[in-house]
């Protein structure tokens, strides 16, 4: 007779930061579904290149056993396209992220709507990375963090080099596997009715969330469950 643990296989959540964040911006994620008994891994992406922060997700796959659902934030989105192309991962869940089709950058897709009105407000370094001014971040990341919450963000952020949204995905594995998308109605970063296309075009289970662009820190019960409603679908 089976076992319960051979019955239900173990599913690890591997969760990819965006651009302009860090690993800990998931932090009040993580601690809920560690709650529910899930392994949870939140990847550093160096964030250098398409290429790079594909191969730290990788890494981090190769540390875990079980199936894995990949959950991407923002530029995250177009990490975990790429990176889902394994067999080892069983479903994806887009936290207002990017979510493009084979050939395509995380530029082209922002090019279908208006250039975001902070795009301006963005800084390059010598070395081509871009630094998202700490006074200007809250209001356009995160405007419904208190204050503190969102400086805290800011000064924790995560500059990525440019070229890096210019990268195009040759996988796109929304294509063989599930997806779930969380659309951020308030979004000031990727516009709602950009994620709304992109979620329908890959046929993904679609929620809707009054938050910013950082709901894994506003609305992290509503980040969660969707993130729980994967992870259930993949241990059936």
């Amino acid at each position: 007779m089976a076992t319960q643990s051979q019955k239900v296989p173990v599913v690890t959540v591997i969760l990819v930061h965006g651009a302009w964040a860090d690993g800990s911006s998931w932090n009040e994620v993580i601690a809920r579904l560690q709650a529910e008994g899930i392994p949870v891994v939140s990847v550093q992406n160096p964030l250098s290149s398409l290429a790079d922060d594909v191969a730290a997700v990788q890494r981090a796959m190769e540390l875990v056993d079980g199936p894995v659902v990949l959950v991407g934030h923002s530029w995250g989105g177009t990490v975990i396209t790429q990176a889902g192309a394994s067999g080892r991962v069983r479903a994806l869940v887009y936290i207002a992220a990017f979510a493009p089709d084979r050939n395509e950058s995380t530029n082209s897709l922002q090019a279908r709507h208006p250039v975001p009105e902070y795009a301006a407000l963005l800084r390059a370094d010598s070395a081509g990375y871009l630094h998202f001014p700490a006074d200007a971040l809250p209001h356009y990341f995160a405007q419904d963090l208190p204050a503190a919450n969102a400086m805290v963000l800011a000064a924790t952020q995560g500059p990525i080099r440019a070229s890096a949204f210019d990268d195009a995905v040759t996988e796109a594995a929304w294509h063989e596997i599930p997806s779930w998308y969380l659309v951020t109605d308030h979004d000031r970063m990727i516009s709602p009715q950009l994620q709304r296309e992109m979620a329908q075009r890959i046929g993904a289970r679609t929620r809707e969330v009054p938050a910013s662009h950082v709901p894994f820190a506003s609305r992290p019960k509503e980040t969660t469950a969707i993130i729980l409603e994967a992870v259930a679908e993949v241990a059936r």
